[in-house]
């Protein structure tokens, strides 16, 4: 006899789904009803079969989708037992994957959310009287903590709760004293300990800054040695050596930033160095290019310390450069600072770079004096000057024919470092004048229009005998034929006598002069 006659088979073959496929898909059905009643039999045992009853109507619905399935499987043996005989299937579309998850259990109850959340909150420890209220998915957090950390926490732990929809947090923030300074204590202590395990690396990262220190010191040295007899201006001698040490540290700034973990922040200072400069040459323009122009000027080297130049409207003696403006000490005695970058640009005229110097004045005869006779009166004047020099050789030109005069021009080359080009005009012009007059030369002056309306009236000539007197008081005194009067001075140069002052003064900026030259 068949041991399992009188039990629901549960296994079936294809031939048996060809033979009689109703009865096949009647015994499925019966064996998957009867199996949930079975085994809630086998679990609960033969002391209640009321209990047996209520047991199989409670878990039938949970086997519900096993029936579904038996179901919806009966029809898929008949087709491929329907399709063995009619050969290869034809190809069907696959479905896509579903984007989101198909949820199976059902939705949290608000009782369950908020005894969950509970326990949770209860558990850490953080939070006073804890209390959470649960209405259609909205969570109400109430109580205290010490720190906003914790209540932040709990706000986020409620919003990733299951069918939570929103939170609402009400966990006030503890500021009484003594938590506060709770709190401080702890700080310190997280402080200290971070301080004790980070110790290792401070130090090693004050070793690496001592050591870069040390190696650009020596780069520094190194090269004020090979480039000291090679570059004579002071400001471009410290751009150089600085182009040298600068590299080094910011190597030795990587390397700290690297061992501090803060990899790309070091990427960013390495990167950022030049963009950096780019945004300071733009914001400070006008800086950096006086900057630039001290650079060139200690270069170039268009004048010295203690020279007489003449520069954007100033003439003075140069008392120092710097790497923002030019000092000039001018002839009456004061300090002014130009800006580099405007005598960069500007014309300069340096007055000490030669010692002599061509100075020039003129001087109008009349019409009925004859030229050549002035020209060479006026030339023995000028040969006879000590101050003049005798090569080039001073010349005395007809310059213009004026409306009431002919004009003489003469120029004249003086020592410009012994002799004030002011005073030896001032001598020549009064002896010229002087010997014109005794050589019989008439000087008239400008024409006029002079109208008499009463007439003009007419004065007896003095005799001979009162003339005499007359004349000889126009004589001409002696010290009219000198080279230099008492008011003339000794005709020296003033810059000469600027620079033999005691004291001038307190030079602007003197503590950094590029006029000097590098030993």
């Amino acid at each position: 006899m068949d041991a399992t006659a009188g039990k629901p088979r549960t296994h079936y073959s294809a031939a048996d789904t060809r033979r009689d496929p109703e009865r096949t898909r009647a015994a499925i059905l019966r064996a998957v009803t009867a199996e949930p009643l079975q085994a809630s039999r086998r679990m609960a045992g033969p002391r209640n079969t009321a209990v047996h009853g209520a047991f199989a109507q409670m878990a039938f619905p949970r086997r519900a989708p096993i029936l579904l399935a038996a179901v919806l499987a009966a029809p898929l043996l008949l087709s491929s037992a329907h399709a063995q005989h009619a050969g290869p299937p034809a190809p069907v579309e696959q479905p896509a994957s579903p984007k989101q998850p198909v949820t199976v259990v059902p939705a949290a109850e608000d009782a369950e959310i908020a005894d969950r959340l509970s326990r949770i909150m209860q558990a850490t420890g953080w939070f006073v009287a804890p209390q959470v209220s649960v209405r259609d998915g909205v969570v109400f957090l109430d109580g205290t903590t010490e720190t906003a950390v914790y209540r932040d926490w709990a706000g986020n732990l409620a919003q990733n709760t299951q069918d939570t929809v929103a939170v609402v947090n009400r966990i006030e923030v503890e500021a009484d004293v003594g938590s506060t300074f709770g709190r401080a204590a702890g700080e310190v202590t997280r402080l200290y300990r971070r301080a004790v395990q980070a110790w290792p690396v401070a130090a090693l990262i004050v070793v690496i800054v001592l050591a870069t220190w040390f190696m650009a010191r020596l780069v520094g040295m190194l090269a004020r040695r090979f480039f000291a007899g090679r570059i004579p201006s002071p400001l471009l001698f410290s751009v150089v050596v600085r182009a040298f040490t600068i590299p080094v540290f910011l190597l030795g700034l990587y390397f700290v930033l690297q061992v501090a973990g803060l990899t790309r922040l070091a990427l960013t200072v390495l990167g950022g160095t030049g963009l950096i400069g780019i945004i300071i040459g733009f914001a400070f323009r006008d800086i950096a290019e006086n900057f630039l122009a001290s650079l060139l000027l200690s270069v170039r080297n268009p004048f010295s310390g203690g020279d007489l130049i003449e520069v954007a409207g100033h003439t003075g003696i140069v008392q120092n450069l710097n790497t923002r403006s030019t000092v000039l000490l001018t002839l009456d005695g004061n300090h002014v600072q130009i800006p580099n970058a405007t005598v960069y640009k500007s014309t300069i005229k340096n007055y000490s770079s030669i010692s002599s110097r061509r100075a020039e004045f003129t001087v109008g005869i009349a019409y009925d004096s004859p030229a050549t006779r002035a020209q060479e009166l006026v030339a023995d004047v000028l040969k006879e000057h000590p101050a003049v020099l005798d090569a080039p050789e001073p010349l005395v030109l007809v310059d213009e024919l004026g409306a009431a005069t002919v004009n003489l021009r003469v120029t004249y080359w003086f020592d410009s470092a012994t002799y004030s080009p002011a005073k030896i005009n001032s001598a020549l012009m009064r002896l010229t004048k002087n010997r014109l007059l005794k050589g019989g030369i008439e000087l008239p002056d400008a024409a006029r229009e002079v109208i008499f309306p009463k007439g003009v009236p007419l004065a007896q000539l003095l005799d001979a005998a009162t003339a005499a007197p007359a004349a000889a008081a126009r004589e001409t005194p002696a010290e009219e034929t000198s080279a230099a009067t008492e008011a003339e001075g000794d005709l020296t140069s003033e810059s000469n006598d600027m620079r033999a002052q005691p004291g001038q003064g307190a030079v602007p900026e003197a503590l950094e002069n590029l006029l000097k030259r590098c030993s």
